[in-house]
């Protein structure tokens, strides 16, 4: 039976991955690639067609899932910065001497593009390629041949734009389903890793720092994945449809929170004895909200109408009874009872926002169209190209600039040691190498290291079986079509994918391009100039090397910006009073930026760990804050939903002056200014009692709202101690630095 259900479990994941926008979109760059490749083929021949699939290759990067408003220029530079290159490449590919001085200055310019991050990222990649792929193909005899497959690249190119915008437009629909079911998936997983904590810690064991680190990580890629999802699915949503998945997706964003907020007060309730068997259940009722998650991922997937929820309120409820009998049986303070009860409404809350997403999915409900409206005009990223970028990066510690340079010398050196081997006919394949595994730090280019030398062993076995058996043209170019598709699906997802797919696309395109090698020889050469692009990437990310150290502080300031402004916000009453939504907007906003710049903190963190040790941060008070960052965050929420959720239960006159003083605190003791001078926290507790907590069930909130809100100025200026610990040795570097200048 476990091996029934291992099989099943293996199947419904390979369908997931099958079903996702990742390879959709593959599968459109793959037919876009065959589409175009095989109708020059059929007109204009083969060799024009090879060179026109290198201009559908080098325009293909950057044509990942979009809004429609902006998707041609969002392809359009890396078409234009690859033409000129490949026609240079091919002026000069006769010249040695003359092409290197071509190529350092090219890579320089073309890595530059990093500083656009990760729209900047297709195009540095884009250019790259247009250059390999064009020291690929065989020297012209003359300029006449260069201009010709010039051409012909740049139809490709051109008929790729044309293409891939259309396409866009019409998978749009898809891309929305599919982006909101990953996401889905992506939140059930992390709920799944909440529930772990619930377990007590002779459980977790030696595991608990692994799951602790792990949901640190999950959450910091739940936020990028939700900026994605927001970008197309809350784009103009005018049709009942659009509005239906804009709304699933609001709700998903809301249901983080709640998630974030059932780490409240857990340690607590661990520790004491006797809670352990109600703490597990809830932990399986996490899983069991996890697995109606999925079930809707799924139903969203394959077009099915997910099935009735049945909510788990009554159930949690029951269990409210059971941890009373359970405190009063181990004498247990009745405070602790009272939060763990709490914590299992906590849960509930995340029922409520599955009962809700079900309803939207089966139609029976209609979405929030003024959240919805609203958050179409102020979270979906700019489409524009901004100068920005280029104008700030020309000082000596902006990272894309010295990663720029860092590439360069790179590619000098290899095309230097390319010319200087005893075969010399395929220097292209060190040089990229070395594009593909040389990234902006450290960690990054140590896991393309890795996956490149496996992909290339692998794909290179492929694709000389492929050729040894001397397949027609038109068969190769189905093939070089299959594996574009792959590569350019997993390029983010699963690396070792795409370096697989990329080493049989590089080598059954250049075949066409100029065939007649001894295959043998080919696939020793291909390993060892792999072996040797990927020292040369590897040796060149300690020259010039941008340090996260160097990254950290301002991301630290960043975030305690971030968590300053969102604390401001959500202990505002204005926006319970106000006749719009704008002050709601406005703290989706801070929100959004708080969660943003943990997730780039986390990030960040986690590439250190791959650095040299005398270059790392700080970690352990960067693994305080990253925690009392996420606990701030969770306390700042569950105020959040008692003045949403539960307002009619709050003394809203008597709560005023602590709401105003508690914000002031917290966002003067985040950006490290005096305190304020406003009514004293003691002072405006005074008319409650604190000592003993009333049942939140049943009477006044109001306690329970003070206790948070002197919880999270407790965290608050705990952050503050971890961020100045992080930031007191860097600026002592910066004082040494500006010394020896």
């Amino acid at each position: 039976m476990s091996t029934r259900k291992a099989a099943s479990n293996r199947a419904l994941r390979l369908m997931r991955v099958a079903l996702s926008y990742y390879v959709t979109n593959g599968l459109s760059v793959a037919f876009g690639l065959f589409l175009i490749s095989g109708a020059v083929h059929l007109f204009l021949g083969p060799f024009a067609s090879a060179a026109a699939a290198i201009g559908v290759i080098a325009a293909s990067p950057p044509d990942q899932p979009a809004p429609r408003r902006g998707k041609f220029l969002q392809l359009l530079p890396a078409a234009i910065i690859a033409l000129p290159l490949f026609f240079g490449v091919q002026i000069l590919h006769a010249d040695p001497m003359r092409l290197g001085l071509l190529l350092v200055p090219a890579s320089f310019l073309a890595f530059l593009g990093a500083a656009w991050g990760k729209r900047g990222i297709p195009i540095s990649v884009a250019a790259m390629l247009a250059i390999v792929f064009s020291m690929a193909a065989p020297p012209g005899a003359d300029g006449h041949t260069a201009i010709e497959s010039t051409l012909y690249f740049a139809l490709g190119a051109a008929c790729y734009l044309i293409y891939a915008t259309l396409a866009n437009l019409a998978l749009n629909a898809h891309y929305r389903v599919q982006m909101l079911a990953d996401t889905l998936l992506s939140i059930s997983a992390l709920m799944r890793t909440q529930a772990f904590q619930f377990r007590p810690q002779v459980e977790r064991g030696g595991k608990e720092g692994n799951r602790v680190g792990q949901l640190l990580r999950q959450q910091a890629a739940l936020a990028d994945q939700f900026q994605n999802a927001r970008d197309i699915v809350l784009e103009s949503p005018r049709t009942p449809r659009r509005q239906r998945w804009a709304g699933m997706l609001i709700q998903i964003l809301e249901m983080r929170d709640h998630l974030l907020a059932c780490g409240l007060d857990l340690e607590l309730l661990i520790e004491t004895p006797g809670h352990g068997p109600v703490l597990d259940a809830l932990g399986q009722t996490l899983e069991q909200l996890s697995d109606e998650i999925e079930h809707l991922a799924d139903c969203l997937l394959t077009g099915r109408v997910p099935r009735p929820f049945a909510s788990h309120r009554p159930f949690l409820q029951s269990l409210q009874w059971d941890i009373r009998s359970v405190s009063a049986a181990t004498d247990a303070l009745p405070s602790v009872a009272i939060l763990a009860r709490a914590l299992a409404d906590r849960v509930g809350h995340i029922d409520d926002e599955i009962l809700r997403l079900i309803a939207l999915a089966r139609s029976e409900v209609n979405p929030d169209l003024a959240v919805v409206r609203a958050s179409w005009q102020m979270f979906t990223s700019p489409t524009a190209w901004s100068s920005r970028p280029f104008r700030t990066m020309w000082h000596w510690d902006a990272p894309p600039l010295r990663h720029a340079i860092r590439a360069a010398l790179a590619i000098a050196t290899g095309y230097a040691i390319s010319l200087a081997m005893p075969w010399g006919t395929h220097d292209y394949w060190i040089l990229l190498t070395i594009v593909v595994v040389l990234r902006g730090s450290l960690a990054q280019t140590i896991e393309r290291r890795n996956s490149r030398v496996a992909g290339t062993l692998l794909g290179g076995l492929v694709a000389g079986t492929l050729l040894a058996f001397k397949l027609p043209a038109v068969v190769l170019l189905l093939v070089v079509t299959v594996a574009q598709g792959a590569a350019h699906a997993f390029a983010i997802r699963r690396y070792l994918v795409t370096a697989v797919a990329a080493t049989i696309l590089a080598l059954i395109q250049a075949h066409l391009l100029n065939a007649g090698a001894s295959l043998t020889f080919d696939a020793f050469e291909r390993v060892a100039d792999t072996l040797i692009g990927v020292a040369i990437a590897w040796a060149f990310s300690y020259v010039l090397p941008s340090w996260e150290r160097t990254q950290i502080p301002s991301l630290v300031r960043r975030t305690l910006d971030a968590h300053a402004r969102h604390a401001r916000l959500s202990l505002g009453l204005g926006q319970l009073d106000a006749v719009d939504n704008a002050p709601e907007v406005e703290w989706r906003l801070a929100r959004r930026e708080a969660y943003d710049s943990l997730s780039a903190l986390v990030q960040a963190t986690q590439r250190s760990l791959s650095e040299p040790r005398a270059a790392r941060p700080p970690l352990e008070p960067l693994e305080h804050l990253l925690a009392h960052s996420y606990q701030l965050l969770a306390q700042l929420t569950a105020v959040k939903s008692m003045l949403l959720l539960r307002r009619g239960r709050l003394n809203a006159e008597l709560l005023a002056s602590p709401l105003q003083y508690s914000a002031e605190t917290i966002e003067r003791t985040l950006i490290g200014q005096d305190e304020p001078t406003t009514i004293p926290s003691t002072q405006a507790d005074a008319s409650i009692d604190l000592t003993t907590l009333p049942d939140p069930f049943e009477r006044d909130l109001s306690p329970w709202l003070l206790r948070r809100l002197r919880l999270a100025g407790e965290l608050a200026t705990r952050l503050r101690g971890d961020a100045r610990q992080i930031l007191q040795p860097a600026q002592a570097r910066a004082g040494m630095a500006s010394e020896i200048r």
